[in-house]
Formats: structure tokens, sequence, C-alpha cells
């Protein structure tokens, strides 16, 4: 093990991200190439699994990796420009808390954008998007309602996903990678249907975030996420 600038030894999970930053640096990997699974990684460098996937984590959050559930883990393509915040998927902020991540589709299909949609993705009126709602669950318990409008020729396979082995925005970020975002979060009063999709009572509160993203110059995708007050707390780093 090298040792940190303090003189002592640095982590085992320092040195698998530092091999893996090389390997990218180096060319030896390249953007969308899939890396070593975390059981190959443990059989190479003999470390733990908790201590791969600790690197692997850091590496997904700090922009080098892309991870899909169910998938794998790829290389992620290099930002024209730095993300205004940082966003992160569900189902990784559920696993890092060591709980289990489900997700159940309730839509997934083409649609013609109507006027919200269009002004939201900067399309004309009635051009054909793709719109998916879905909701995750944290051990069983549901946590967030998704309900989305995606750039149909910015992401044409959109709707070819299992979003039950993955998520969208672990798919977008491979396919089209965040480069700029904007954020609108309120207070909601849910609606009786989503009520009964987060098993909650009629006037318990929730939180909405508008999200909509950028890759480049093209907007691929508006979301509309709505959580549970009482369950669910969020949490972020913001930078320019």
């Amino acid at each position: 093990m090298q040792p940190s600038r303090s003189g002592a030894p640095a982590p085992f999970y320092e040195k698998i991200k530092r091999v893996i930053s090389d390997n990218i640096a180096a060319g030896i990997w390249r953007p969308h190439d899939r890396i070593p699974s975390e059981a190959e990684l443990v059989a190479q460098f003999g470390f733990s699994r908790m201590t791969i996937n600790r690197a692997l984590r850091e590496l997904t959050d700090e922009g080098l990796l892309v991870r899909l559930q169910g998938v794998g883990t790829f290389v992620a393509e290099p930002k024209g420009q730095s993300a205004l915040f940082e966003v992160h998927s569900i189902a990784d902020e559920i696993a890092a808390r060591q709980h289990r991540h489900r997700c159940q589709v309730l839509a997934l299909e083409a649609v013609p954008a109507d006027a919200r949609q269009a002004l939201a993705l900067g399309v004309p009126e009635g051009t054909t998007i793709f719109w998916s709602r879905m909701v995750h669950f944290e051990n069983d318990v549901p946590v967030q309602i998704e309900d989305r409008c995606v750039n149909a020729q910015a992401v044409p396979d959109y709707l070819a996903q299992d979003y039950t082995a993955t998520t969208p925005h672990d798919y977008l970020s491979l396919i089209a990678p965040l480069t700029e975002g904007e954020h609108i979060v309120e207070a909601v009063r849910p609606t009786a249907q989503e009520c009964q999709l987060l098993q909650i009572a009629e006037h318990d509160p929730c939180l909405l975030i508008r999200r909509r993203t950028w890759s480049r110059a093209t907007v691929v995708s508006h979301a509309r996420l709505i959580f549970p007050g009482s369950r669910y707390r969020l949490q972020g780093r913001f930078s320019s």
C-alpha cells in the first residue's frame, strides 16, 4: 500500500480509485467501455467487496464512471462543461444506506408532446416524445414518484430499457451525459392518486422537484419527482 501525503498508508479503496483513474487517463478504458465487475476486481486486487464498492461509488460521484444496476459499470463520457449541481441516482442513494431499491414501472410509451411538455423539452407541440412514470421503493416503502418526459431524438432507445434493472437517471447519464441542469423545488399537496401510490394520507406534505437536464445544447429530459415529506430528506452539494 502506498503512503498518503501525511505519511500514513493510503486506504485500500484509494488504491483502487487510482488504478481505475490511471487506466481511464491512459486510454486503456475509453468512454462507454465496460470495466471489470466488482467480483472481478475483488479477484484481481484481493480486497473486500465493500472496499471495491466504495471505490466505484466514489468514482461515480466524481463523474468518471456510470453504474447501471444489473448491467455493469462503464467509463463516463468526458463532460464538455461542469454540471451546475450533482445529481445522483435514487438507486445509488438507497444502496449507500445499505437498503434495497426496487422500481415499479407504471407507464413507458411514446406520446405527442402537449404544450407543457413541449415547452420543457424545447420542441414543437405535437412532437413525438417518450414518457415514463414509475414509483421507487426503499425496502418496499414508496419514496418517490418519477414522472419524466424525454427528448426522443436525443435518446432514441429510451423505451427499450428495463427500468426495473436500471434507472432512467443512470441510462440517460450513459447515453447523454449531463452538462447542465435546472432544479425547482417546492412543497405541494399530492393528488389522490399520488397519495395512493406513495401510501400516505390525504393531507401529508410532499416535496416536488422539477428537474430539467441538458447534454451540451440539447434538453434531454424533464422530470417531475415527488417525495413524501415524512419519509425522505433531500440533500445535495451545489457548485458553479
